[in-house]
């Protein structure tokens, strides 16, 4: 096969809708995901697809930069980019992991269409044909219309049963961390009544007090959780949480990188990493880290940052080949009302999606769809992630000592499109 070099590269910023914003210890979403869609053209006519979380000028300013590094190079040097791109002695300056891993995407997608094979046939080939999804449940604001708003306990178990029916959820996780700790324990506990059999997982960010978050995790001690997720903030506390709920506590903040994940094992305060395509790095970095906790006898998940349907395709592949995944994934895709990939959003079944079998990714752009929300980006901009639309004027504190009433988010005039 005659080399095949990077020619260019183009970033694309979108705005996709979700059904109505979601809230999170942190802030919120405030009615749309920002994404940025990344192509790598190359000089064999095959342009590969990546996507990374936010966009706009500076964000495509950055990615186009990565240009006079990768710009007659071939897309399989995958290895070689890694310290081109994201060295580690230079990461505390250049912070450069997500873009990393959204050319790591497309150059993935490249090889598979060069050689003719799915992405997983990258990687050993596939042990599953679908991967199993939780239920994603978050508190939200109503939509522009009024509707979809979760706040009470009720609104969240209707939300719950509907999901269930449509797509087959058998386990479920709850986004905490915006709600005083005992209301959203009520509702946690309304969720497993209403769902007897199934799962469940709570995570509130980290926003919880270490006293709080013990108190939560015996509380729940006889639900059929999966996990108690990032309960408090840090290794160091989560060990406490643990130590004293006896619950599996599992971490998408704490164990990122393989530094922190060698910290873990050498003293142990998690159980479950959450593998996350974007903030590892790439679909490889994950492999590698699911490997040595399947040695440890570490858990893990797939975890999620709000994509879209490329890089949900990276979640697909990457839980194709892992032989240690006892855990279901975690996906928003489920919020979103659209998305930019040809055929429409992918569709569950029986909780679980597909792994796609095209060659790459198994994804291609819907052109229409892309310049339509690229569009809506130019007309709506970005949105503040770590602010809350309905508390002008509110910053998020870790751990949280200053929560809100619930029945702030009933303002009646109150909407976020």
């Amino acid at each position: 096969m005659k080399p095949i070099r990077i020619t260019a590269i183009r970033p694309t910023t979108v705005s996709v809708p979700l059904e109505a914003p979601l809230r999170h210890a942190n802030g919120c979403h405030w009615g749309r995901f920002v994404r940025t869609i990344v192509e790598v053209d190359t000089d064999a006519g095959i342009t590969g697809l990546g996507e990374m979380g936010g966009g706009g000028e500076s964000a495509e300013a950055a990615i186009r930069a990565l240009e006079r590094y990768l710009v007659g190079t071939s897309p399989f040097d995958l290895e070689r980019q890694r310290f081109m791109i994201a060295n580690p002695t230079a990461s505390l300056y250049n912070n450069r992991t997500q873009m990393l891993a959204a050319i790591e995407f497309a150059c993935i997608d490249i090889m598979g269409k060069a050689l003719g094979v799915p992405a997983y046939q990258l990687f050993g080939g596939k042990l599953r044909d679908a991967v199993p999804f939780a239920s994603y449940l978050f508190f939200r604001y109503p939509d522009a219309a009024g509707a979809n708003e979760v706040r009470t306990a009720e609104q969240l178990v209707a939300h719950a049963r509907a999901l269930k029916a449509r797509h087959g959820f058998t386990s479920h996780k709850l986004k905490g961390g915006v709600f005083p700790p005992a209301y959203e324990l009520a509702c946690y506990r309304a969720l497993a009544d209403a769902l007897p059999g199934d799962s469940f997982r709570y995570d509130p960010n980290c926003a919880l007090p270490l006293e709080d978050a013990v108190r939560f995790g015996r509380a729940i001690a006889d639900i059929n959780n999966d996990y108690l997720e990032d309960p408090t903030w840090g290794l160091n506390g989560n060990r406490q949480v643990r130590a004293a709920t006896g619950l599996r506590i599992a971490t998408n903040t704490v164990v990122v990188n393989f530094e922190q994940l060698a910290s873990n094992i050498r003293d142990h305060a998690v159980d479950v990493v959450l593998l996350d395509t974007t903030f590892w790095g790439g679909i490889r970095p994950c492999i590698k880290a699911a490997g040595v906790c399947e040695t440890m006898q570490i858990g893990i998940a797939v975890h999620s940052s709000g994509e879209l349907g490329v890089q949900l395709a990276t979640m697909l592949h990457l839980g194709a080949v892992l032989p240690n995944l006892t855990y279901s994934a975690d996906a928003h895709y489920h919020q979103l009302t659209d998305d930019v990939i040809a055929g429409g959003k992918m569709r569950y079944t029986g909780g679980a999606i597909r792994v796609p079998d095209g060659p790459g990714l198994g994804v291609a752009l819907d052109r229409d769809k892309l310049a339509e929300y690229a569009a809506l980006y130019g007309t709506l901009g970005g949105y503040p992630y770590d602010q809350d639309p309905g508390r002008p004027g509110w910053a998020p504190i870790t751990p949280n000592t200053a929560w809100a009433d619930p029945d702030d988010a009933r303002r009646p005039d109150l909407t976020v499109a």
